[in-house]
């Protein structure tokens, strides 16, 4: 199922069908599906002059096939967002983990909604857990905001604990989850919220229109002073 097909995708979102397909039901409203568009484009953004970018997949609602007798007809989930480091970032269908060097996820979102809680906190976070083996598992409901993160210690999940601002280290991204303006957002080390293409451009147009401001402040203090900038 496509959920492309089915949800309006904000202007200037591209995203194609073929990494929106999965085999569990689709997303749960449209606030749910801003959230899965804005973590994947968020880190997309951030990864974009790093090293990592030719080297991880990220996706959303795309389903994650592990039958150890290797079945598409079997063993299947579609995590709501996740994220598997070291291997080619090139546009899937599926996640196959017999066909990727059986990788799973090294991190991994599920959205929470009333119809999918108690799954997503039970047995998704069971499988993950003693299957996948995925060393970070966060949820996040984009309604009432809940927010928890689990990392894999001696096999078990054991929950992350929050700095002092709330903020949730993930050491597979080396970043902060945290919730920002009632979204699920990505946080540096240093604090710095990590922005979407649109709020970049957005600051670099204020950034610029400050600078034309300020020296346009010079300029006149400049003339006050008998002084012709243009000759400076």
């Amino acid at each position: 199922m496509s959920v492309a097909k089915d949800l309006p995708t904000p202007e200037g979102v591209i995203f194609p069908d073929s990494d929106l397909y999965s085999d569990e039901p689709p997303l749960e409203s449209y606030l749910h599906l801003q959230q899965m568009l804005l973590l994947l484009k968020c880190l997309e953004w951030w990864w974009r002059d790093q090293q990592h970018f030719n080297d991880f997949f990220a996706a959303g609602n795309l389903t994650i096939y592990y039958s150890q007798r290797q079945r598409k007809s079997e063993d299947f989930r579609g995590p709501d967002f996740f994220v598997v480091l070291n291997t080619e970032n090139q546009p899937r269908d599926t996640w196959v983990v017999w066909e990727e060097d059986g990788k799973y996820p090294n991190l991994i979102i599920e959205l929470l909604s009333p119809t999918t809680a108690s799954v997503d906190k039970g047995l998704k976070k069971q499988i993950y857990q003693d299957i996948f083996r995925t060393p970070e598992y966060f949820w996040f409901d984009p309604k009432n905001l809940e927010f928890a993160g689990f990392i894999l210690v001696g096999g078990t999940y054991h929950p992350i604990e929050p700095n002092p601002q709330g903020l949730l280290w993930s050491q597979q991204l080396s970043l902060y989850l945290g919730v920002h303006e009632n979204k699920l957002r990505y946080i540096t080390a240093e604090g710095q919220l990590i922005p979407t293409p649109e709020e970049f451009a957005q600051q670099e147009k204020q950034r610029a229109e400050q600078e034309k401001q300020k020296a346009e402040r010079l300029a006149a203090k400049l003339r006050e002073l008998g002084i012709d900038p243009e000759n400076l």
